[in-house]
């Protein structure tokens, strides 16, 4: 096994296609055709977690957070980023995160954090937009059918709950692929014309690749006649920050409480208490203050995040509870996540859950 293995069972878990355009994920580090020994998975790559990963023989670091965030102009040591980047080269480890491209996914970062607090009825708080894309192409007719099946091959049509959807020809009848199911999404699949075949197919952003591959391979042509648009969906099924229900209403205070035993944290800065019961809750892994007005609007009664700045706290506006658990609080839970999802996939290699406290932040 060697570490693009690891690299690939990771993206198709959590695509970094939707990790957010400002983040820096993906193999950050280190040769991805080397022979792997082991993958140690931690929420920051520091230098004493390269350590840590030389003591457990693994050489593939799975960080949640990026170590090269900014670009670098150098490697000479002077900062903590450049030091743990020349210890890990040195060591041939190779390092990889996952960051917003796990915070986006329906069972990633948020998801922890409202099983943690055995929230119900959970839904995305903002769903992304713009994940689903549509490919038109013209093929002589006696090649459509076989350009269709290897275009649904490599997952073209799937979209949420639907399999191989958007197929029609006219006269015909409406295809998917399955004999008992016949969705179809948008505008007919293929369109007869007296030479060509025009078909359109709907398929996930982060496939895009694999799509126009396929095209090219079962397309007769050298040059292939295709267009690709973005169709403007918003995907319940990807996006960032969750929302949901407690089993029973809490007061503010018992909740407060009830919020540092869970999400083991002895501190909590929040806004105004406003004498209503805590029921609907909305949480957001990490710097969340973006998603203030998103969790007022879906009616949430206290907003669970981190990172939130002086001015911030007025924008609960007393139409909500804002509760701030710290960075490291509200993510702590993630590289369990991650060692799980790991093991299940890998069973001959060693996935070891670091065991450093990462958080620079210390409370008196």
């Amino acid at each position: 096994m060697i570490i693009q293995d690891v690299v690939n069972l990771l993206e198709n878990y959590a695509p970094l296609a939707y990790a957010e355009d400002f983040d820096n994920v993906g193999l950050l580090v280190g040769d991805k055709n080397e022979k792997l020994t082991g993958v140690l998975v931690t929420l920051d790559t520091l230098e004493s977690i390269v350590d840590e990963a030389i003591d457990n023989n693994c050489n593939l670091i799975v960080s949640f957070h990026p170590i090269i965030f900014k670009g670098l102009k150098s490697l000479t040591g002077k900062s903590y980023v450049e030091r743990t980047v020349l210890k890990a080269i040195k060591n041939n480890i190779a390092i990889y995160a996952i960051h917003t491209a796990l915070d986006n996914h329906i069972n990633g970062v948020n998801d922890i954090i409202s099983d943690t607090l055995e929230l119900k009825n959970k839904q995305i708080l903002i769903p992304q937009r713009h994940t689903i894309k549509k490919l038109i192409a013209f093929v002589p007719h006696k090649n459509a059918a076989t350009l269709r099946t290897a275009l649904f091959a490599v997952g073209a049509g799937n979209i949420g709950n639907y399999n191989e959807c958007s197929f029609n020809i006219e006269g015909v009848g409406t295809f998917n692929g399955n004999e008992n199911s016949y969705p179809v999404i948008g505008e007919r699949g293929i369109t007869q014309f007296e030479n060509e075949t025009q078909i359109s197919v709907t398929f996930a952003k982060h496939l895009e690749s694999k799509i126009l591959s396929s095209l090219f391979k079962n397309h007769p042509y050298e040059e292939v006649a295709y267009e690709i648009t973005t169709i403007e969906n918003t995907n319940q099924h990807i996006g960032i920050g969750m929302i949901g229900d407690l089993e029973e209403e809490f007061s503010e205070l018992d909740f407060l409480d009830y919020l540092k035993t869970k999400m083991k944290t002895n501190t909590i800065r929040h806004s105004s208490l406003l004498g209503k019961p805590i029921k609907k809750v909305a949480v957001l892994g990490g710097s969340g203050a973006f998603a203030i007005s998103a969790a007022k609007a879906q009616g949430a009664d206290i907003y669970v995040t981190a990172d939130l700045k002086y001015h911030d706290f007025f924008s609960a506006e007393n139409k909500l509870v804002l509760a701030d658990i710290g960075h490291y609080e509200s993510e702590q839970f993630t590289k369990n996540g991650l060692v799980a999802h790991l093991t299940k996939k890998i069973s001959n290699f060693a996935i070891v859950l670091s065991n450093k406290n990462t958080n620079p932040v210390k409370y008196f």
